[in-house]
Formats: structure tokens, sequence, C-alpha cells
């Protein structure tokens, strides 16, 4: 059955020594000595095809998992809807130090930042479950927990619909919904690994839009159906919508090739032995330090500056609209020039735009920076795990890859808290602007680093 692991037995030779140890009188053991044989021989021949790069059944790959990604980057995205309505009602006489204890973040913010911290956990925690799940899906393992989390996840989103204390949104919209859409998000870029090779960038670009598409639409649904349907129904509409989406990702999403052996467990140290390896995995850390304090803070700080609350709201779906075009931009350009070359230019872009959004204030300088920045942030959003397929052996991707979103989980944790004690120790945007672009122009460096350890020159394709 597809999803269930396949037993890999490496060399063929050692196979059949070890079946004629078998008792030859077991019709039984004949036969699995057989099935053991075609196991271990068709795996080979299949790791050896070229990849489809199309086809009906390859762009449904693709379409299950751009579901996935609007069921879990978007929905998680869409946090700053559920913000404002708990600071003004279910939350609002929750104390900052109680909301200190979501994620275990002991950074004290100031008051206006608090109930962000929430969003902080499911942003950390949506990319630490991909050390397991990585580790699982190299070994063959894919439909059932896929299945799983998608269905825990979709029961999280029912029951936050029905939390009315503090520790019961730290529980189902925190830990249990991060985790989950974890889980489900994780295997995600190593399927597409299986069925593209030329195509590889336009697939994972377009994966990435249901991201972009969900952090638009989960916002505007919730802000205009809490007044009226209310909070529970709108998330019971929610958990619907995910539904939907997860039980088509369910269906079409697949693994091609055949698990591999691969040696070591389920956290490899022997991948560092590779400095690209491990110069890239610092570099996705200190780009998360810096990424999502813009989308985090640009409605707050828009309010801040004596603009509407009404048009502070939208300025994140703004955002999150022009991501698309930058995801698809630069998965259409990947393919030629290279994911890392493709990224630094595009962060260079959202790391200037980081800098000037603290001067920001007028309605039409807000757009800007919400375009601009969500434009150029998208194409390192949606291709950072590109460069994990040259890094190492296709069979491992999983597990590398899932290594690698744990450890960015890193700076996407303390990222938008370290920038809230920056805005409380400072007082000001201005500060916040530095440290973040700061961060991302350092990722950029080490991005080089990686590119010029990989191929041995200061230019390349990579």
């Amino acid at each position: 059955m597809v999803g269930e692991p396949v037993l890999m037995i490496e060399p063929v030779e050692n196979d059949l020594s070890l079946a004629n140890s078998v008792t030859e009188d077991s019709t039984l053991e004949k036969t699995e000595k057989q099935n053991d044989i075609s196991q271990a021989e068709a795996p080979l021949d299949i790791w050896s095809q070229e990849y489809p790069d199309g086809g009906a059944r390859t762009w449904l790959v693709v379409f299950g998992g751009t579901c996935i990604t609007f069921s879990t980057f978007g929905y998680v995205n869409s946090w700053g809807v559920f913000q404002s309505y708990y600071t003004q009602n279910i939350l609002k006489n929750s104390s900052p130090s109680n909301i200190a204890w979501i994620g275990s973040i002991q950074v004290s913010c100031f008051a206006v930042f608090w109930t962000m911290e929430l969003i902080f956990v499911q942003y950390s925690l949506i990319f630490i479950p991909g050390l397991v799940s990585g580790h699982y899906f190299d070994r063959g393992y894919l439909r059932v927990p896929f299945l799983t989390a998608s269905a825990v996840l979709i029961a999280a989103t029912f029951l936050v619909g029905q939390c009315t204390e503090y520790w019961h949104f730290l529980l189902c919209q925190g830990f249990v919904t991060g985790i989950s859409a974890g889980i489900v998000y994780g295997p995600t870029m190593a399927v597409i690994g299986h069925w593209f090779q030329k195509k590889r960038g336009i697939a994972t670009g377009i994966l990435a839009t249901g991201s972009s598409v969900g952090g638009t639409l989960f916002p505007i649904v919730a802000r205009n159906l809490i007044p009226r349907v209310g909070f529970p129904w709108t998330l019971r509409i929610i958990g619907f919508i995910l539904i939907c989406t997860l039980g088509c990702a369910n269906l079409t999403v697949r693994r091609r090739l055949p698990p591999k052996h691969v040696p070591g467990g389920l956290f490899n140290p022997a991948a560092f032995k590779n400095a690209a390896y491990t110069i890239y995995c610092i570099t996705g850390i200190v780009a998360f330090l810096g990424l999502y304090t813009v989308l985090t803070y640009i409605g707050v700080s828009a309010t801040a500056a004596g603009l509407s609350s009404e048009f502070s709201f939208y300025l994140i779906s703004i955002a999150n609209a022009a991501s698309l075009f930058g995801r698809i931009t630069a998965g259409l350009i990947t393919d030629k020039f290279g994911a890392v070359n493709v990224i630094v230019p595009f962060s260079a872009v959202a790391a200037i735009m980081t800098y000037v959004w603290p001067l920001a204030r007028s309605n039409g300088a807000f757009v800007a920076v919400a375009i601009i920045y969500g434009f150029s942030s998208g194409a390192y959003v949606s291709s950072f795990l590109l460069p994990m397929f040259h890094l190492g052996d296709i069979a491992d991707v999983g597990r590398r890859s899932g290594m690698a979103m744990t450890l960015t989980a890193i700076g996407a944790l303390a990222g938008p808290p370290i920038s809230g004690a920056i805005y409380s120790a400072s007082g000001g945007y201005s500060a916040v602007g530095y440290y973040a672009g700061s961060m991302i122009f350092a990722a950029i460096a080490l991005m080089l680093v990686t590119r010029h350890l990989v191929l041995r020159k200061v230019w390349g394709k990579f």
C-alpha cells in the first residue's frame, strides 16, 4: 500500500545469501524470499528513472500540496484578525505575564505586543515537527501521519470556537494547531521532489501560493463573519473549509519513489559534516529572526501612526496577496538561475523595505511597503528549502529538510519577540526596522557563503 514502508535490504547479494539460510521446506518463507528480492531490485530501477516533470497525476500532487500550504501556513498567517478579537473581547483580562508562557517565551514585551505571542508558538511549532515527519517520510510513512494530523488540525479549529480561557487558546490554537499543521506541512516539499526535477522551482512556487491565498482569505472571512454569525460559528466555518482543502490533499498527495535505506536516526549529526548544509541551516535561523517582523507588526504600526484600524487590518491581506505573485515569479525563474541566485536579490529588496517600513506615515506609504515587502519576501518563503535537494542524497531529503526546518523554528520563535523587546526599549519602530533588516542582510551573506562552498566559485547556478 502506498504510504507504508517498503522493506529495503541492500545490496541484493546479501538478500540472496540471507534467503539461502532460510529453511527450504517452508513454502511461505520461499515466497517471502522472492518478494524481498523483487522489492530490493525494483526500487533501484525506480530511483534511476527520469522524473515525470508533468502529467495529470504529477500536477494533482502540486494541487494537493497547494491545499496543504493553504490549510497550514495560510491559516496560521491569519492570526492578526484573531489577535484583535481576543484583545478586545475574550482575553482582554489576561495578564501579560500569563501570555508570556505561550511557547515558553521568556521575553518581556510591551503591552501592545503580548497577544502576538500566540502566533509565535504557531510559527515555531509549524517548523519543529518537520524533524519527525521528514524522517518518517524517508522511511515510507506518509498517508497515516498525514491523515491523522489533518484530522487533529480540523478538530483543533472546531475546538477554538469553544475556548473561553487563556489556557484553552494556548492549547488548541497554539500547541495543537501548530504541531498538527507542522506534521501536515513537513513532507510537502519532499513529495514535490519525487515528481519534479527540471520544473521543481515552478512546482514549489505554485505550491507556496496556497499560503498567500490562505493568508489573504482567512482574515477577510473571519473579519466579516465574526460580527454576523459569532466567533464559535466562524471557527466552525473555517473548520469546514479545512475539511474540504485537507480532504483534497489527502486524496491527491502521494509519494512516487519507494523508501530507501538511509543510515542514521531521527536526527543525523553526520549531515552537519557538510559545511554548506550547516551554513545554510544557520541561514534559515538568521533569516527568520527578521523576516516575520514586518508582517507581524505592520498593522499595529499603522494604527500607531494614526491610521484607522479598519485600514490597518487589510495591510496583512495586501502583503499576503502580493506574496502570491512573488512566489510564482520566483518559482518561474529558479529552475533557470538557481534558488539561491533568485532568493538573494528578492531578500535584499525585502531587507531594504524593512528599513523603510518605520518611515511610513500615510495610507499610500503603508500600502507600498506591504506590496513590495510581500512580493519580495515571498521568494524566500517559497524557495528556501529547494537547495536541500542539492545538499545531499535525494533519498534523505525529507530528514535533511526536517532538520533544517526544526532549526529554523528558533528564528521564527525568537524573531518577533526580540523585535517587541527592541520596541519596548526604544519606544519606536525605527530600531526594530534596523534590527530586522540587518538580520535579513546577514542571512543573504550566509547564502552567498553556502553557494561558494557548493560551487567552489563566486558565481554559478545554485
